[in-house]
């Protein structure tokens, strides 16, 4: 069983660890000038989903319900990254974007959200039997130190992300191969 502050600990380095995976993907976006296509989006999108748990976790308390949210952002993010996997997977294909580390972006997200979804799991089985969640009417918890970082972390990277994705797409459907910001022409 783990206590509520290690608990909460956890929390915050998930929300760093999906501060990091997408903080990859904005340098490998600048650093070699790949502009993330529309499924690409999607799947930052998912990562920011998976972060809404334990944004609530380290800025309610510990609950089940948001692991459960995370969980369900961990599977929408998951069919993503699948979905990119398999319309890449014919022999020859040489993929989207340049490997990392031997595989493509994409299917690094799919592991990841495979990994978020089980490490919630493992929570939820790993919570103290008995504790009483605290009430949904009382007072947020005060965020300092470690939480208060990886939340403003991760609401820099959703902002990040949301200005870019508009540089990208504009004001119109993202196109499917993009090779110029639209909104810098």
């Amino acid at each position: 069983m783990i206590s509520r502050s290690l608990e909460t600990t956890l929390n915050a380095l998930a929300l760093l660890a999906i501060s990091a995976v997408l903080g990859v993907a904005f340098l490998d976006q600048f650093a070699k000038g790949e502009l993330p296509c529309p499924l690409c989006l999607l799947q930052r999108a998912g990562f920011l989903l998976l972060a809404i748990g334990p944004v609530l976790n380290v800025a309610r308390g510990p609950r089940p319900a948001h692991y459960g949210v995370t969980i369900l952002a961990g599977l929408i993010g998951a069919g993503f990254a699948m979905r990119q996997v398999l319309l890449h997977i014919q022999p020859g294909d040489a993929g989207y974007g340049a490997p990392f580390l031997g595989l493509h972006f994409y299917t690094w997200a799919f592991v990841v959200f495979v990994v978020a979804i089980a490490a919630c799991a493992l929570m939820l089985v790993l919570r103290a039997p008995g504790e009483e969640p605290r009430a949904a009417g009382s007072a947020p918890v005060r965020l300092a130190g470690l939480p208060l970082i990886a939340v403003l972390l991760v609401l820099a990277m959703a902002a990040a992300n949301g200005v870019s994705t508009l540089l990208e797409c504009g004001f119109a459907a993202c196109p499917d191969n993009p090779t110029v910001y639209r909104l810098l022409q």
